[in-house]
């Protein structure tokens, strides 16, 4: 079929003007989208978007507060057995007016919350040295609340620690804030994390030994070298590693090589595909390239389609095991969610991207579906990315650790702290307990010592 030579050259220009308005347009929806959500579009840190929208015009119009008619409960006074001190607070017997003498009417009570700065108290110790005049043998009286030859009080020790490592207090804050010599500081929590070290053993074995297991990692710098921060959790325990690596040895250190029971949550990057345990991989992240896939091709109706059926399904998957309902009703809503994403990823699709979703579903089925089996299994990973949030803060605060001694310490005391918040009231006073025995009792059980007892 033979065209014209002006027609043919027409066409072909018409075909290439074509082609750049596409472009131009893709050019302009990248541009766009990286002015409203950042440099790495939907995965952009919060901190990092430069235009925040708006709340929704009928949410600013809402009033806050109690609704109308509502009593309320108020607050109620303390109990002088809930108190922590009974100030009595008395007026002059004479009216200051009238000069006649007051009558006693009542006492009114009023609860006040107070605080006390923290502040270094300095003590001198005056410790008794005798001798047995028989065998000559003599006796030191020993510091109570003091590590041998420790400058710090354990009290002290563990409220610096807590501070530092678990509410994020840099220890240029704490030096200014308790008079104590930055250098003291850190030599004091090197030792205190040399001390605990022996239990990290215990943590990493019960951390293999558990039924759901999350992992993650971000980036932590030391001494000005980029390296990473790992997290391996659980509910009640949380393990940290720093290393210079992104590499799959730092799983491999934690996991083991061993067969593990249970299932380890976590998103696809490729360091944990040697884990010695079933996966789930995070539907979370899943359901951001879904996202990121409509807004790169928002005119594209097999695109618009395929994720405006997957997005429900995969919310429902993540949020399924937060309905109170029995196992045997979560088996059957988990087996239906579970179908219909398989009948979504198994639909022929021509786009590449669509193809793409669909394949990491086909390729790997085994980790994509754990989550129907048991509703203790999660299909995100939202605890991992939780519990790195004060890790995250800290990089921004400290730019990460200035040595690997510093690093180590790290490791080491952020593990212990954070998995005693996860299971004690008070990590504090865990911390202190636990090094008031280490100061009678240099070789106890450690582990035993921390996380053996009551968690609540």
């Amino acid at each position: 079929m033979g065209f014209c030579k002006g027609c043919l050259e027409r066409q072909q220009k018409i075909d290439r003007l074509e082609e750049e308005v596409r472009q131009v347009k893709a050019k302009l929806r990248y541009q766009e989208r990286t002015a409203k959500e950042g440099p790495f579009g939907s995965s952009t840190p919060s901190s990092k978007v430069p235009l925040k929208a708006n709340s929704l015009e009928e949410n600013q119009l809402l009033k806050g507060g109690a609704k109308h008619g509502h009593k309320g409960h108020g607050r109620k006074p303390l109990s002088p057995e809930e108190a922590d001190c009974l100030i009595r607070i008395e007026l002059p017997t004479t009216c200051p007016d009238c000069g006649v003498t007051l009558e006693k009417r009542k006492i009114r009570k009023r609860t006040v919350f107070d605080a006390k700065p923290l502040k270094t108290e300095k003590q001198l110790m005056l410790l008794d040295v005798k001798q047995c005049p028989k065998c000559k043998q003599t006796f030191h009286a020993k510091p109570p609340g003091v590590l041998p030859k420790g400058l710090l009080s354990n009290q002290l020790l563990s409220i610096v620690a807590v501070q530092h490592y678990i509410f994020g207090n840099t220890l240029g804050q704490l030096e200014k804030q308790l008079g104590i010599g930055y250098g003291t500081l850190v030599a004091a929590l090197h030792g205190v994390a040399a001390r605990f070290k022996p239990a990290m053993g215990k943590l990493i074995k019960e951390y293999r030994d558990s039924f759901v297991k999350h992992a993650d990692e971000t980036g932590w710098r030391n001494d000005g070298r980029s390296g990473y921060a790992w997290l391996f959790c659980t509910p009640l325990l949380s393990i940290f590693r720093f290393r210079n690596t992104r590499s799959g040895k730092v799983p491999k250190e934690v996991l083991g090589t061993k067969r593990l029971p249970g299932t380890l949550v976590v998103d696809r990057y490729n360091a944990y595909n040697k884990a010695p345990c079933h996966m789930q991989y995070c539907y979370s992240h899943l359901s951001r390239d879904v996202e990121k896939l409509e807004k790169e091709f928002p005119d594209n109706e097999e695109v618009s389609s395929f994720v405006q059926a997957l997005t429900p399904q995969l919310a429902a998957a993540m949020s399924i095991r937060t309905n109170p309902i029995s196992k045997r009703q979560f088996k059957q809503q988990a087996a239906q969610i579970r179908d219909l994403i398989q009948e979504i990823i198994n639909k022929p699709a021509t786009h590449p991207g669509v193809q793409h979703i669909q394949d990491v579903f086909r390729e790997k089925s085994e980790r994509m579906y754990r989550w129907a089996l048991d509703p203790r299994i999660p299909a995100e990973n939202n605890r991992a990315e939780r519990d790195l949030r004060p890790l995250v803060i800290a990089r921004k605060i400290s730019f990460g650790s200035q040595s690997d001694a510093g690093a180590a310490t790290r490791e080491t005391l952020m593990s212990i702290l954070h998995t005693l918040k996860k299971r004690k009231k008070d990590p504090t006073q865990a911390l202190k307990a636990a090094l008031d025995v280490l100061a009678v009792d240099p070789n106890a059980d450690v582990y035993r010592l921390l996380f053996q007892g009551d968690t609540s």
